[in-house]
This record gives structure tokens, sequence and C-alpha cells, in this order.
């Protein structure tokens, strides 16, 4: 089963850390205490698809369900087989519950096609199915054919997979009690490949495992991953130029990407969605899974679960607890969100880092003995009222190092506060004069996202880079306060209230908001890069994408008016961190962001992904000292 294991897209979700083996004896606790059988359970349309279920050798009682589906596979297949750790968690694996991994239509072992993000059919007739239907058929074919089973499921999964519990709770099975979206998608023009508009060309490579086609059930991978052949993914992107030349990777009939073939020739049905589909239409509108929320149903417990530095999956998760909360009004619906980047929570490592910070010991072991266990044991073999023990949001602040409980999320206390873009580079309280600020957005010459000279699957540590590098370049704005007297927390979302222009007819706009730290800050990370020191360390606790285009509405872009002041306003996702007493609170500014979304021609052309390399044109933009950044916060 070649590649299966090659995947760093998928080791996101892979449930414990491999670098944290366990004893020989624990290694083979699955083998001695599981039975593994697989089934192609039938759907309401005839399509089968493969499951496999891991049953408690313990027979002398029943046990829940706790099933994840996914399209990253459920292997290994075949008899005598197994994997060597199981379920969500290490607890919830030796506690005893039956637990079921299934191969999403279309993927893998799975009969059917594949459709990515498919879509949500709300009055479905007979034989129409999609991925609710699907997992009802199964849930009911489980409660039903699995020996030994309570009638109770629960549902998890991180990533893609958290997708799809998100979904096990729409129009729910009745056996459903229990679902936690983990860094769940919830809408793929907002998540993972799209922010806010502008394209995440740092995934460049995971589109082919997305968008490969297949209609027959395999244990092999039929896809592969482009072959860039550089440790530099800044000059390889900046030398391929406008985003058609990256077409010939989704040609897969050619053996050699040099050979002579049609630039504008797509196999990759994922590639040519993205590229036929640069605005908000109804293709992404009818993929997008939030606007269906208010048809979960209160008999379904849910525990959504993100990081605060997850660079691929931000919105998913807070968005599927908003909805939840907005739509449910007695459903149990809880928030825990920590100091993780993309599912990390899931790993048994001691230390918990992103990238080159540091947040203290035994996080991700808490949550998973504390908070996961708790909770799919109260819904799944325990009372499954309300009083499980747990908060509304159990939530971590990012810059105290500390959890913290609410009765709701945001927290009640919280109160706007808007901070202006001032002159010489100060963030004020209140607004000085209104002047203009320009700088040079040159396209020969972007702003890189990281500093690091590197080709990665997707990116991931830049969530808590060291902005110093950002802040010292002429293109990149910087407004920060003075030292802090006190300590500042945040509690919320951020919203950035722009207001620019520019020579050309567009442009991009990126907003990040970083914590200064003291000079006299200590070293505690053992993992820091050698080349870095916590003195002045400018942590990015936030950053964001508009794609100018979009200001207005993602679904009708239109084009700037050259020279002409122009409101820009951004949302920035929710963060929980204090800026400590002694630390400044720093916002820069800047139109590029390179790799890790695509260059901005900064000429209107009605499609980017069509654009010629003539577009692009080096532009001069303004940012006026009457712009603000509204913080939610914590009184």
């Amino acid at each position: 089963m070649k590649n299966i294991f090659l995947l760093s897209f998928i080791s996101l979700f892979l449930l414990f850390s491999c670098d944290d083996l366990a004893t020989a004896k624990q290694e083979n606790y699955v083998e001695q205490n599981y039975t593994k059988t697989e089934f192609a359970i039938p759907m309401r349309d005839g399509i089968k698809l493969h499951t496999t279920i891991y049953s408690p050798k313990d027979t002398s009682r029943k046990h829940p369900i706790l099933m994840q589906r996914t399209p990253y596979s459920s292997a290994p297949y075949g008899v005598g087989k197994m994997k060597t750790k199981i379920g969500p968690n290490v607890h919830l694996m030796k506690e005893g519950n039956i637990i079921v991994y299934q191969d999403v239509r279309g993927r893998w072992m799975s009969e059917g096609v594949y459709d990515n993000m498919r879509a949500y059919i709300p009055n479905k007739t007979k034989n129409q199915s999609d991925e609710v239907s699907d997992t009802y058929d199964t849930i009911d074919w489980l409660v039903n054919n699995v020996e030994n089973n309570n009638g109770n499921v629960g549902t998890w999964g991180i990533s893609y997979p958290g997708h799809y519990a998100t979904i096990s709770t729409i129009d729910a099975h009745p056996a459903l009690k229990a679902a936690s979206p983990q860094a769940c998608i919830g809408d793929f023009f907002f998540d993972d490949f799209h922010h806010n508009g502008a394209f995440l060309l740092s995934y460049f490579r995971a589109i082919s495992l997305f968008g490969t086609y297949k209609d027959t059930p395999t244990d092999t991978a039929w896809y592969s991953f482009p072959k860039m052949n550089t440790e530099d993914q800044y000059q390889f992107f900046l030398d391929k130029g406008p985003l058609k030349n990256l077409n010939e990777y989704f040609q897969y009939e050619k053996l050699d990407i040099n050979a002579t073939a049609s630039k504008n020739k797509i196999d990759d049905f994922f590639w040519k969605e993205i590229t036929e589909h640069p605005n908000y239409d109804s293709v992404w509108q009818r993929k997008g899974i939030i606007q269906h929320l208010d048809k979960v149903p209160s008999s379904v417990a849910t525990m959504v679960v993100g990081g605060w530095f997850d660079a691929e999956d931000l919105y998913g998760p807070l968005e599927t607890y908003k909805g939840i909360e907005k739509n449910g009004k007695d459903n149990y619906n809880t928030l825990v969100f920590g100091p993780w980047d993309h599912g990390k929570w899931a790993r048994t490592g001691e230390k918990n880092y992103v990238g080159n910070y540091y947040f203290g010991d035994s996080i991700s072991l808490k949550f998973q003995k504390e908070i996961e266990t708790t909770f799919f044991n109260h819904f799944l073999k325990g009372k499954g009222d309300k009083n499980s023990g747990l908060p509304e949001a159990y939530v971590f602040d990012s810059g105290k190092k500390e959890w913290k409980s609410y009765d709701a999320w945001p927290p009640k206390n919280i109160v706007k506060e808007d901070w202006f873009l001032s002159e010489n580079q100060a963030l004020t309280s209140d607004k000085k004069t209104v002047e203009k600020i320009n700088f040079i957005s040159n396209i020969k010459r972007p702003v890189p996202y990281s500093e690091d000279i590197k080709t990665v699957f997707t990116p991931r540590k830049y969530m808590t880079d060291d902005q110093r590098f950002a802040a010292r370049r002429p293109d990149v704005l910087v407004f920060e306060t003075d030292i802090l007297t006190e300590d500042y927390t945040l509690a919320g979302d951020i919203l950035a209230k722009l207001k620019v222009a520019t020579t050309g007819t567009a442009a991009d706009w990126i907003v990040k908001v970083i914590d200064v730290h003291p000079s006299e800050t200590k070293e505690k990370n053992e993992k820091l890069q050698n080349h870095l020191k916590m003195s002045n360390y400018h942590l990015m606790v936030r950053s964001e994408v508009m794609r100018g285009r979009f200001r207005n509405s993602f679904e009708f872009p239109e084009p700037f008016t050259p020279n002409k002041k122009t409101n820009v306003n951004i949302k920035l996702q929710d963060v929980f961190h204090t800026f400590k007493k002694g630390h400044k609170l720093q916002i820069q500014v800047q139109s590029t962001w390179f790799p890790l979304i695509d260059l901005n021609p900064q000429t209107y052309v009605d499609n980017i992904f069509k654009a010629n390399e003539e577009d692009f044109k080096t532009q001069t933009h303004t940012v006026f000292t009457d712009s603000s950044i509204e913080f939610s916060v914590l009184k």
C-alpha cells in the first residue's frame, strides 16, 4: 500500500505521535484485546463502503461504538493486519469501545466516485445519497449488526475526518449520541485551500490527493504528488510565474511535464474546480456545511476541538461551534481550543510546542484524559444528560499559558475597543490626524511568509513564527503600542477596518497581530531554531488575508478605482491571548505573503488562475491613519 504513510497532510490526524513509542506490550494491545472484521456496508443507492470494525474481546458487557469516517484510508486492510492504536486516545482504546473506521465513498476500498466536500441534499428522494445519508445508513447497519454494542454511537475525526464528524450530526441517526468534530473543515472557500478568496499556493502539492479520479476500490495509492525538485519553494513559485503555468502538473496522462502538450489541459478534477471557480459561486456555496447546522438535533452532544495556531482549519471549528450554538438552543455544545497546530492535541508528547514557541507540558495529555475521554464516556456510557462536568468553553490563554473555563464563547464580559494605525509606527487608542502611509508592492520581491528556506507539503510552523524578519522590510507597515503597563487580554474575534488606496486596480491586504516580547525574555524552547532568540521575539498571534476584489462580496468581485480611498474590512479569527505587562502589541500590514498565498497581479482580471504574465504589475499602496483594529477585550 505505497504512499499511505508518506502523506504529511494525513499525519495531521494520526492518533498518536510516532516519536512517543510505547513498550512492546502496549504496541500489541490492539491485537491482544480486539478482534478486527471488515465489511462492505451497503448504502441506500447500492454503493458499498469499506468498513473496518475493532471489537473488544471482552464480551461480558456491551460497548458503545466510536466511528471515524475518512478519505485517508482505514488501512491496514486484510485478515490479521491491525492498527497498533485505535480510537481518539489511549484511554478510550483501553476502556473498551467498539472502534470503527470507514473509507468514505470513492476513496480507497469503498465503491463509488469521490466528490470533494460533497454537497448536502436537504430533501432527498428515496435513492438519493450524500454524506449525511451515507453516515446514517452506516450507523443503522452498525447498531443492528455489530454484536455487543449498547446502542450508543459517537463520531470523531480531525481535519477532513472532522468534517465527516460534523456531517454525522446533521439529520442524525437516533443512535448517535455524541460527536466531536476536531479541526473540522467548514467551507473550502475559507478553510485550507482558500482564505477569504486568496488561493493558498502553499497547498499546491496536496491538490492531487483530492482531485485524482478513480472509480474502483483499491488498497494502493492511485495519486502522486507533484515533484518540485527544490528545497526553495519561494523561488520555485516565483520562477513559475502565473498560476496557469502550474496546469502542467495536473496533466496525468503525461509522463514528463516538459513534453509538448496543451498548457490549458487539466486532468485533476479538484484543480479544475479551483481554477474554473475563482469566486464564491454556487459550486463552493453548496459544498459548505456551516449553513446546515440548524439541522443538528438536540439528541446529539457536540464537542468542537481546535488549535489556536492551526494553519489549515481554524475557521471551520470556530464557525461550527458558533453555528450549532446559534441554531441549537437546547443542544449540549462545548468548545475546546488549545495552543496547538493541526491535530496536535491527539499526540502523546509531553512537551507542547508550535514551531519555535513553547506553551507548556502535558497540555495534550490533559485534554485526552480529562476532557475528551470524559465527554465520550458521559454520553456513550453514562447518564448522557447536560451535567457532563465539562465547561461550555475550555480555552487556553496563549499569552498567560493557562487554561480557563467559561460559560460562553466569546466570554460574556468582553468589550470592543478600536486601536488606530497612526503615524510614526504608533498603535494608538485615539485617532490622530489623517495621513497617508505609502509602500511599494513589488511583484518581483513579494514578502515571504517565512524566513526559512524550505519546501513543505503544507505549512504549519509559521503560525507562531518570529515576525522580526518581516517588520524590517519597507513593504511591511508596522504599528505598535508603548510597553504595556498592565495585562491586556483579547478573547474573541478581531476586525481590521482598513482604509486604503492603490495605484492599481487589484490588491491583497494582510493583517498580522503580534506579541512583542521583552528583551529579557528567557529561552525555554529546546527546539528553538539556532538563529533565533526569545529576546524581543515577535510572536504572531493571529493573521489573515483579504483578496481586495472580495471586499464587498465573495460572490461578485470588483476592481479598485486607482488612487481612491476605499474601505477594506478583514475579519481575523478568534484569539484568546494575554499581552502581558512589559510586552508590546504590534500590527503589521502588507500586501503579499508568498508563497503562502498566490500573487495578486495587482491589475484586475476576471480570473487570477488564468492571468497572463503581463497582467502582473508593481504598484504603490496606501494605508490611511484613520484605519483601525477592533479587538474583543476581556474585562
